[in-house]
Order: structure tokens, then C-alpha cells, then sequence
């Protein structure tokens, strides 16, 4: 049996996106890049991390979808953190529909830090429940 590709590119400004990237990269054996690193070779799973920053997805999340490959992409599986929107799920389905690429129906979101909100977001908990989720969507 073939043993399942992965990749993880992620956006982050303040460093909350990136914790999760980590942690899933090391959870599955993929080394967590930023979205200024294009998927190159065909991956089963593309785990991708964004942020909600006023009310969207940073451009540059949107850059990094609108050069996907969809030959090269078996599926994505959104993870994202955010202080008041519940995640970007949404956005990130309608980029991803335009390329023709399939997006999990499950996500992984937590609370981020921002100002005053949410210090300390995310934690060892919100860490090791995004570690859970990335390991379950690989078996």
C-alpha cells in the first residue's frame, strides 16, 4: 500500500496560524511552509492554514490557492484561527471550488490571539486537539 503524500503551507501574521502548522507538520511528517513555498509534487492531502484578518483570508492565502495545481492536489483540509469569526471554511471552499479542487467537509479552528482577546490562544490544548484532528484525517 502507498503511503499517503501530505503537505502543510500555511499565512500568518501573528504567529497563531503558524503554532497549528507546526504542530500538524510534525504530526503527519510534513514540514509546515509558508504559502511563499508552491506545492510541486502531487499530494494525497494539503493541510492549509489561514487566518481571518477584519472579515477575510489574506491575500496571500488567496494567491497560494489561485496557483494550485488541481492535478497535483487530492484534497484540502482547512485549519485556521481566528479572534471572533468562527473560521475560514467559507472562504477558503469558494477559492478552492474556482480551481476545481475537493475540500474536506472537516476543518480544524481554534480561537487566536488578537490585542486583548483570546491570550494565550492557541494553547497546549487548542495545540494538541489540532494534533488529534491532523493525525485522524491521515489514517
Amino acid at each position: 500500500m502507498r503511503q499517503m503524500k501530505t503537505a502543510v503551507r500555511y499565512y500568518s501574521r501573528g504567529g497563531n496560524t503558524r503554532k497549528l502548522a507546526e504542530a500538524i507538520g510534525k504530526a503527519v511528517g510534513a514540514e509546515a511552509k509558508t504559502t511563499d513555498a508552491p506545492v510541486t509534487e502531487y499530494v494525497d492531502i494539503l493541510f492549509l492554514g489561514s487566518a481571518v484578518y477584519a472579515t477575510g483570508v489574506d491575500d496571500h492565502i488567496k494567491t497560494f490557492i489561485d496557483g494550485l495545481d488541481p492535478q497535483k492536489i487530492g484534497k484540502v483540509v482547512n485549519f485556521s484561527t481566528a479572534a471572533l469569526l468562527p473560521s475560514t471554511y467559507s472562504q477558503v471552499q469558494k477559492l478552492l471550488a474556482e480551481k476545481k479542487i475537493e475540500l474536506s467537509e472537516k476543518e480544524f479552528h481554534c480561537r487566536g490571539q488578537f490585542a486583548f482577546l483570546h491570550r494565550g490562544k492557541p494553547d497546549a490544548e487548542d495545540i494538541q486537539n489540532c494534533v488529534e484532528f491532523a493525525k485522524g484525517m491521515v489514517k
